[in-house]
């Protein structure tokens, strides 16, 4: 349902659990609603602020003007993977960073050359895991403007601090370069994960295509910065200036997104679907008649749970299989031949961050179009099952680098086809999922139920990236 085209009532005691408790009330009524139409304000103001009363006491939702607010839930969304994609993405700087300096050959990897995509993963999933879980538990208790706001600010300075390193040289301590890198992971992906969570919990609380916008923009990160890594490479000199320009990059984004943020947090369609139920609680608590009304407005986690967790199975599972083999084991997967730069240039930026990302894209846009299963979820939880196939499939390409499996899947073409199959599958599921999971729920619950999808997220990240550690240990 289309909730910026349909009709809210002011208070009405019915089972709608879309209308039940997200009445839209402005700060000339916040805090005196009941059963009089003497707190309906005066029809002149409604037209200043963008919503009209009409028969009943019932008032039209103001609209997205220009479509900003979903632009920013895109912008927001491709914003939340910055950490991750430019990280994951500048493949060639970390080669070159953790390159064996006391030898000319390139050809045989450190194993921290080795390692490193496993390492990343590590760092990112796991504290990203444990704040999207604690979001989900009491990151309402935080309000909604300091989790944003800060998140930003502080992902930005991080992202600042890296971009500072690429010109410094860190030959001679490389040791204490990885450990500091991977503690600015730890800490970007921690807020990270904030943000995450609380973008999952505000697109809750809108219509279904506002969370596609948000997961969609996810994958469109992806392909932002992998385009971004080709330009970069093509132009630059060496992986040092294409890493400095491409993270100058990230941080122009994430300058962007905090700006455009703010911009989006104070108009009132915004405000109409985030802030409606805490003036309605706030409104039912200051009349005693009504205060039975609000204590069931409360979510509570063990139902909530009940209610979505086979659509958190489906997420946890999809983004495990994931996790496992991409990016650290199909980073290692190289071209069937050498000698041009489409080969040994350009096969893997394109293959496995371009084709990658550009059909998560697509699998998400394509859920949010079809929207099929949402409502059968365990169709959903079996479909996510099947797609583990995808792991030994990629375990038998062409991986160069201290192979103990056999190689049965020599062709690029092959290869490609499996890389497309597994982005566009990884897409479509994880979105289906998380579109599922607040329609099954009462309104008063779709933001803790979507929060607990981010968490579900999570954790199948975290999960996936310790497997992936153990299939490198395996191939070594």
């Amino acid at each position: 349902m289309d909730f910026a085209t349909n009709v809210r009532p002011l208070l009405q005691d019915t089972d709608d659990r879309e209308t039940d408790s997200d009445a839209f009330l402005d700060d000339a009524y916040a805090g005196s609603i009941n059963a009089s139409t003497s707190n309906i304000p005066d029809p002149a103001k409604e037209n200043a602020t963008e919503t009209r009363i009409i028969a009943g006491g019932h008032r039209i939702a103001p609209t997205d003007k220009f479509n900003y607010t979903y632009a920013v839930f895109y912008l927001m969304g491709m914003t939340t993977m910055v950490p991750w994609n430019f990280f994951v993405t500048a493949e060639e700087y970390w080669q070159y960073k953790f390159r064996n300096i006391s030898s000319n050959d390139t050809s045989a990897l450190t194993p921290r050359q080795l390692e490193f995509q496993s390492d990343l993963s590590i760092a990112a999933a796991v504290p990203g895991t444990v704040f999207l879980i604690l979001n989900a538990c009491i990151g309402h208790k935080v309000p909604l403007h300091v989790r944003m706001n800060g998140s930003l600010v502080f992902m930005l300075l991080i992202m600042i601090g890296t971009t500072a390193l690429v010109r410094v040289d860190t030959d001679q301590w490389q040791d204490a370069f990885f450990n500091l890198t991977m503690l600015s992971v730890v800490v970007i992906n921690s807020f990270s994960a904030i943000l995450t969570g609380g973008l999952f919990g505000i697109a809750g609380q809108f219509s279904a295509h506002y969370m596609t916008a948000a997961v969609s923009g996810q994958a469109l990160g992806g392909i932002f910065s992998a385009v971004a890594d080709i330009i970069a490479l093509t132009f630059a000199s060496n992986p040092s200036t294409t890493a400095f320009v491409f993270f100058i990059v990230g941080c122009l984004v994430l300058l962007l997104s905090l700006v455009a943020y703010v911009v989006m947090s104070k108009t009132l369609f915004f405000k109409y679907y985030t802030c409606s139920k805490t003036l309605m609680k706030s409104s039912l608590e200051a009349n005693p008649a009504t205060r039975e009304i609000c204590a069931r407005l409360e979510p509570r986690f063990p139902v909530v749970m009940r209610k979505i967790w086979i659509y958190g199975f489906a997420e946890w599972l999809v983004f495990v299989t994931t996790l496992s083999i991409y990016p650290a084991v199909t980073v290692l997967v190289g071209s069937q031949n050498h000698g041009r730069p489409w080969n040994d240039v350009y096969f893997l930026p394109v293959v496995n961050y371009l084709l990658f990302n550009t059909g998560d894209y697509l699998g998400r846009v394509f859920a949010g179009l079809f929207e099929w299963p949402w409502n059968n979820s365990i169709l959903i939880g079996v479909l996510t099952i099947g797609r583990i196939a995808f792991v030994p499939a990629m375990l038998l390409c062409n991986i160069t680098q201290h192979h103990n499996f056999p190689v049965l899947i020599h062709s690029d073409y092959m290869f490609i086809v499996l890389m497309a199959a597994f982005a566009l599958s990884n897409g479509y599921l994880a979105n289906i999922a998380l579109i599922g999971a607040p329609r099954v729920v009462d309104g008063h619950e779709k933001e803790m139920a979507s929060s607990m999808m981010a968490a579900f997220l999570g954790v199948g990240l975290a999960c996936g990236s310790a497997i992936s550690l153990m299939i490198i240990e395996m191939i070594k």
